[in-house]
């Protein structure tokens, strides 16, 4: 029979045996410097899909570039492996958010609420189709404070975003890089 006393001791590890320090906890840091090169490449590359974008916005006489681009344009140069840069997200979350911003203001008119409706339902829209795209949030605010003509916005952005997405790729050719990791 086993007494409370033997059962402790049989548990407890003799006093000469260490016990090992807990690792310690390693907090992330920031990302490792770029080299020069990736720098250069990555800002001539968006500065000229960016340059682009208001030459053709100049010849058709339509604003083509929109805030949002130019952030969808930073995350495919700087960051074309993530699934936000992927033309999936870039494409499809552009133009979920602008239908989730025209959906909106088809239900309560443009405006300050209208917007910031739109921002957050567009989130949602992007999370049910897989195509996460944040910069896209914004173009459902653009729209739903602006209301411009359906046809017309939904197609030149489709069009810049489809040049974004073109310039991501020729980077990636001269950079011998993958982009994207996936189409669809």
């Amino acid at each position: 029979m086993t007494t409370a006393a033997q059962t402790i001791e049989a548990t407890t590890p003799p006093p000469s045996a260490t016990v090992p320090a807990p690792a310690p906890v390693r907090r992330p840091g920031p990302p490792p410097r770029p080299r020069p090169l990736a720098v250069l490449v990555a800002t001539g590359t968006s500065t000229a899909a960016l340059l682009l974008l208001v030459a053709l916005g100049t010849v058709l006489h339509h604003p083509l570039l929109i805030p949002p681009l130019a952030a969808s344009m930073a995350l495919v140069a700087a960051s074309p492996d993530l699934p936000l840069s992927q033309p999936r997200s870039v494409i499809g979350g552009q133009l979920l958010s602008a239908l989730a911003g025209f959906a909106v203001v088809a239900v309560a008119g443009p405006g300050l609420w209208s917007a910031a409706v739109a921002g957050g339902v567009a989130l949602g829209a992007m999370m049910l189709a897989r195509a996460p795209h944040s910069p896209a949030a914004a173009t459902a605010v653009i729209v739903a404070l602006g209301s411009p003509p359906f046809w017309t916005f939904t197609g030149l952005l489709t069009t810049s975003c489809a040049l974004l997405v073109a310039a991501g790729w020729l980077m990636a050719r001269a950079t011998r890089r993958t982009y994207p990791v996936y189409w669809i």
